[in-house]
């Protein structure tokens, strides 16, 4: 009898280390706990928000960049924030915020990321650091038609509508002190072509944008060039690391350009000659 409990004993403790070292899928096949493990870890070093997963913020209100379609985000950053996180390893999870409050969600520790058409600027470098450009673009004074504004010599003075929290509200200043701040460039070009304020100075891609999409709205001339990038947290230097080398390997294979194509119509992603 004392044999045979023996017996029993040694069957029950093999079936218990049996069931701790695998367990099922829903279609009947063993998981490994290990490897279960570490995909629950993945990530862990970046010092990510929520393990596994890589939480970006974004407007949804710049289009083509980032919009809504339904309950989603859509739009080049969109992508390009999606694509790197498969690079990591990552669960790509969006927020959608206020443009004029995101970088300061990143500081906080709202966001891992940024990815959000933010021009690099010394101010905002005071707050995250940046990862290297992942495309270039630069502001354009756009009118309506009918305007008297042919150039940047007559702006002075006249009423300038930009998006708030961005860097056209500091650039608009050179001209004028008369800068109704709104929510997004897309409802400054807007209100434009409606017959409100007499200027608005925003990403020449968004302007050729918006003129595809029927407003009548011109050109009257370029401001500059800017290096658009991801916002990251200061303290995060090796999520920065991992950033930069995703878009580094993003950009060597193609994609980068690629995902630019499709979502702007031309690769945006390429240093222009004045920034060489």
């Amino acid at each position: 009898m004392r044999k045979l409990k023996i017996k029993l004993f040694f069957v029950l403790f093999i079936a218990v280390l049996a069931a701790c070292g695998t367990e099922e899928s829903k279609d009947g096949d063993p998981i490994d706990k290990a490897e279960n493990s570490d995909a629950n870890n993945a990530g862990s070093e970046y010092g990510l928000i929520e393990e596994g997963k890589l939480i970006f913020a974004a407007s949804g209100e710049f289009k083509p960049f980032s919009y809504m379609e339904g309950n989603e985000m859509i739009g080049y950053d969109i992508a390009v924030a999606e694509a790197i996180a498969e690079k990591l390893g990552l669960e790509a999870v969006q927020q959608k915020a206020k443009f004029s409050g995101i970088v300061t969600g990143v500081n906080e520790g709202r966001y891992d990321i940024a990815v959000a058409s933010h021009t690099i600027t010394d101010e905002r470098l005071e707050k995250v650091n940046f990862s290297e450009a992942y495309y270039y673009s630069g502001p354009v004074i756009y009118t309506r038609p009918d305007s008297d504004i042919q150039s940047v010599d007559d702006l002075k003075g006249k009423e300038i509508s930009v998006s708030r929290g961005s860097t056209y509200v500091e650039m608009a200043g050179n001209y004028t002190d008369n800068i109704p701040q709104v929510d997004s460039d897309v409802v400054a070009l807007q209100s434009l072509a409606k017959g409100h304020h007499d200027a608005v100075i925003t990403d020449d891609i968004t302007g050729q944008t918006a003129i595809q999409n029927g407003l009548e709205i011109e050109n009257r001339g370029q401001l500059g060039v800017s290096e658009q990038a991801i916002a990251i947290n200061k303290e995060n230097e090796a999520l920065l690391e991992a950033i930069n080398q995703a878009l580094q390997e993003l950009k060597d294979s193609g994609e980068l350009a690629t995902l630019s194509e499709e979502w702007i119509g031309v690769d945006i992603t390429q240093k222009p000659e004045e920034l060489e």
